[in-house]
């Protein structure tokens, strides 16, 4: 299999010493994105984790609100729940802001979401159960927990999709530009060698001629 190399180089010492410091460049820019693909991967694994425990939070935080409001539709009936739920007020405030991981750019979401009361919420307590006072605060615990896990999951996207493309750059640089470089310098600097013995011959024959 012939080793590629790039067309269009002209076999010149000028051309020799850039393509040297191109593939000097290209050395370092293959390490640097070796050593970012590493970090990368690890803040993805480490983010992964606190993923799995978030998602299982979640899930038991509703679970538990799901059993208290179907406990307090048993006591109060149906239309009572309903009543009360339409008389609470909308209160969650969510500020997005970003932060930076190794050059990737993710969110921070910072949400206003915290428990409140009673009376806070907009519903009385004399035709209320305790129950939906439950349901009420877990689901207020839930929404602040499925905020933080969108936070989550959204920087897991990210950190994914920069971790493919730094991949594929490693790559580039590991198996076809780097090789090529290295195959064009070593094709030029046997040209060069070639042309200094061929012009030897040449001046040897010359001053044979001329000393005959």
């Amino acid at each position: 299999m012939a080793q590629e190399m790039i067309e269009g180089i002209n076999p010149t010492r000028m051309e020799l010493l850039k393509l040297k410091d191109r593939e000097k460049l290209a050395v370092k820019g293959h390490s640097l994105l070796k050593e970012k693909r590493n970090a990368l991967i690890m803040e993805f694994f480490n983010i992964l984790e606190r993923v799995k425990g978030s998602r299982d939070n979640v899930e038991e935080k509703l679970k538990e609100a799901f059993d208290d409001l179907t406990a307090a539709q048993v006591v109060m009936g149906d239309l009572a729940v309903q009543k009360a739920a339409m008389t609470v007020k909308e209160s969650i405030e969510v500020d997005i802001e970003s932060r930076s991981v190794m050059g990737v750019v993710v969110p921070l979401i910072d949400s206003k979401a915290s428990e409140r009361t009673m009376i806070q919420r907009g519903y009385g307590f004399v035709d209320t159960s305790v129950k939906i006072d439950e349901a009420a605060r877990k689901f207020e615990e839930s929404v602040k927990l499925i905020i933080e896990l969108a936070e989550i999951e959204k920087t897991i996207i990210l950190l994914a999709g920069e971790i493919e493309s730094t991949k594929r750059r490693v790559n580039a640089l590991e198996h076809i530009i780097i090789p090529r470089l290295n195959n064009t310098v070593k094709y030029i600097e046997m040209r060069l060698e070639e042309m200094e013995r061929e012009n030897f011959v040449r001046l040897k024959m010359i001053k044979k001629a001329m000393e005959s």
